[in-house]
């Protein structure tokens, strides 16, 4: 929800529409972006089984506080599973600091992520978590280009915090629902 003020268009009450469409979004599910292109999606059920080495939580496009408090909620209590490395970092230093603050950062730690301070690393591989030669990385990021994360022979998978979560949990491109939640 915003914090700014806005204004909120109505149609007129004599409206007319050549169509209406009504989305039921309980019946929609997750979709993860496929390399090596965003637009490049599927639903979750229809992901396959894609073990990952990688997970990135964060940036500046799913770094938000809600964000965090998805991840931490499916985490909390959990592991991440062993051999799948998981990068956390809030979009910004206030939102780092609200994590703390709300003890998000102190289940990430124990769930086994690593937990970072806001950064442009992660996505581009830059720094943190840069991927190697055949490895795979469910991100929250926004690119998944051929060599976005590192090495060009890795592979990119987008995806929300909860499915990303869910993931670092299982080992594989995984949703909420495969941890019951």
């Amino acid at each position: 929800h915003s914090t700014k003020e806005f204004t909120e268009y109505s149609p007129d009450e004599d409206a007319v529409y050549d169509e209406e469409y009504t989305i039921d979004l309980s019946e929609l599910k997750p979709t993860v972006a496929f390399p090596h292109l965003p637009e490049n999606t599927k639903t979750i059920d229809n992901v396959g089984d894609v073990k990952i080495d990688q997970v990135v939580i964060g940036s500046c496009t799913n770094g938000r506080i809600e964000d965090m408090r998805i991840a931490a909620k499916i985490l909390e209590g959990r592991e991440v599973k062993k051999g799948v490395r998981c990068i956390i970092f809030p979009a910004t230093q206030a939102v780092y600091l609200q994590c703390i603050e709300e003890g998000l950062a102190s289940i990430f730690i124990k769930a086994g992520c690593a937990v970072s301070t806001p950064t442009c690393g992660p996505c581009l591989g830059g720094h943190m978590g840069i991927l190697a030669k055949g490895e795979r990385a469910i991100a929250t990021t926004n690119r998944n280009f051929v060599g976005r994360m590192g090495d060009p022979e890795s592979e990119v998978y987008l995806a929300s915090p909860a499915v990303a979560a869910a993931s670092a949990v299982t080992g594989k491109i995984s949703g909420p629902e495969e941890l019951g939640l």
